[in-house]
């Protein structure tokens, strides 16, 4: 993965600086915050990592400059990731950067998460994007859905992580221990009927039809 940072890094700070697609741009310090932090989650949690080989799809919600998305689709090329942004330059950019660097197993789309019909099982995951609860209100669908969010260490303090909430199960509270940095947790929920929110079909995108 070492490569792989360095390539996405250059990339980074020539052909897409003034995108703020990351603050980070001392070599070491990205590998340990940007790569490793991505992948992490993924290697320490068994539940994530069954999650993500079962579903075969995974959905990463507000990637930004493409963190966790991009190094999680390099450590698993046969997993197709998909991306929602809504900030339409940062998903040309990171559309761009993947097809740059062979990870074609990457989509990304500007698109809100509450306006789609997940109309077919799969995983996701939130980093920074918002409280949990409020998250997963947002949600349409009548399939099993896995949601898993990056989360401080004060999360439990802050969130009031619940064991059930609105039908949502959780799935897993692990601690993530990344190298550099400060600790932070992989909060999971799952569910299997989330017939949610208040919009129409009509004004729905099917995930199905970006598959």
């Amino acid at each position: 993965m070492k490569e792989f940072s360095e390539s996405l890094l250059e990339l980074l700070k020539t052909k897409y600086d003034g995108l703020n697609l990351t603050r980070i741009t001392d070599p070491e310090d990205f590998y340990q915050k940007q790569i490793l932090d991505s992948v992490c989650a993924y290697e320490q949690s068994k539940t994530f990592a069954k999650s993500i080989i079962r579903h075969k799809h995974h959905i990463d919600i507000g990637f930004g400059g493409g963190f966790p998305l991009l190094p999680m689709a390099k450590i698993l090329p046969g997993i197709t990731f998909l991306g929602f942004e809504a900030r339409a330059k940062k998903v040309r950019a990171v559309n761009g950067i993947a097809k740059e660097l062979e990870l074609r197993n990457v989509n990304c789309f500007h698109q809100r998460y509450e306006s789609v019909n997940y109309d077919r099982p799969v995983s996701m995951t939130f980093k920074a994007v918002g409280p949990i609860k409020k998250i997963l209100d947002g949600f349409i669908s009548f399939q099993h859905l896995d949601v898993f969010f990056y989360k401080g260490p004060q999360v439990f303090e802050l969130e009031g992580v619940a064991t059930e909430y609105n039908g949502w199960r959780l799935l897993c509270s692990d601690e993530i221990k990344v190298p550099g940095t400060e600790a932070r947790y992989l909060i999971g929920y799952t569910k299997k009927n989330v017939p949610r929110g208040t919009k129409s079909n009509k004004e729905l995108v099917n995930l199905t039809a970006l598959v």
